[in-house]
């Protein structure tokens, strides 16, 4: 393959990935405003942060913002330190999509109307409804390698730090305290059936987006091997293995370099091997079991 047509071709998968992620970010923006924020139910996360702020001001300070929901703008002013924290740490390309999410997010929030009434008359049948379409969008910006920012950058961080450390714990630990606060300054009912929502979308996040399908990647090489290591390295943050071969049918020496991964990055390790030697030959196999230091990623 010559360069050019394999950056046109990242270049064509990124445009599709953004794309993907725009339209994740966008179902959950409707999930939220439709059945979600009429319910006056409460979400997890930084969004669920930005929410209880959201509810101070209006309510304990009397601020009135008319039909607009200031919740995806004080997401988005709660997102920026952490965005120009994971410049630091993650790939480039992911941060970008996240930054085009969070957003889209923040943009969709402010515009859609909220309606007076809940849509449904049931608040389970909101929480049910509601829980789906905002775990259906999420798991869908998450498939296109993108994030919704907030703790799922500090997690990843943390994750990096500590061995034992995951960003599931972290979620959960942070919505214990946002839905414990729901308990005490609300009546317990919207405590129940925010948490009721988050089991709704995280069961339905983990059916669209299934997190950590390991992969392991073999590349036989002959040129640049030692560019392609220290950039898995760098950019992807994965250990490799390498040894030298003998070309069978050539009788040429080549290296062959070994690493494991998620699915989520492959276009990633792609882009470094093809840029690094565009006559790579490389080998990918889905659905490891695998044992030991492995780091796991959103």
């Amino acid at each position: 393959m010559e360069k050019q047509e394999i950056q046109n071709r990242f270049k064509y998968r990124e445009s599709g990935k953004i794309m993907t992620g725009i339209l994740g970010a966008l179902i959950y923006s409707l999930g939220m405003n439709f059945f979600i924020v009429p319910t006056g139910l409460y979400s997890g996360g930084v969004m669920g942060i930005a929410q209880l702020i959201r509810t101070f001001l209006v309510s304990g300070l009397g601020f009135h913002f008319g039909a607009l929901d200031i919740a995806g703008i004080i997401y988005y002013a709660l997102n920026i330190p952490l965005i120009l924290f994971a410049f630091k740490i993650m790939e480039r390309e992911f941060v970008i999509r996240t930054l085009i999410t969070i957003t889209t997010v923040s943009v969709a929030l402010s515009l859609i109307r909220v309606p007076m009434q809940p849509i449904l008359e049931e608040d389970i049948a909101n929480c049910l409804i509601g829980g789906i379409t905002c775990g259906f969008g999420i798991g869908t910006y998450l498939r296109a390698g993108s994030c919704g920012g907030g703790l799922e950058i500090v997690g990843v961080y943390l994750m990096r730090k500590m061995k034992d450390f995951s960003v599931g714990k972290m979620n959960m630990l942070v919505n214990l305290v946002i839905y414990a606060i729901c308990l005490v300054i609300f009546t317990p009912a919207v405590a129940i059936y925010s948490i009721i929502y988050s089991f709704f979308s995280s069961f339905t996040i983990d059916k669209v987006h299934s997190q950590n399908i390991r992969v392991e990647a073999i590349i036989i090489s002959k040129t640049n091997n030692k560019l392609i290591e220290e950039n898995i390295m760098k950019k992807l943050h994965r250990g490799i293995t390498y040894w030298n071969a003998q070309g069978g049918y050539t009788g040429e020496e080549v290296d062959v370099l070994y690493t494991v991964l998620t699915k989520y990055e492959i276009d990633t390790l792609k882009r470094i091997v093809y840029e690094a030697n565009p006559k790579a030959f490389m080998v990918i196999k889905e659905g490891l079991s695998v044992d030991g230091n492995f780091v796991k990623r959103v």
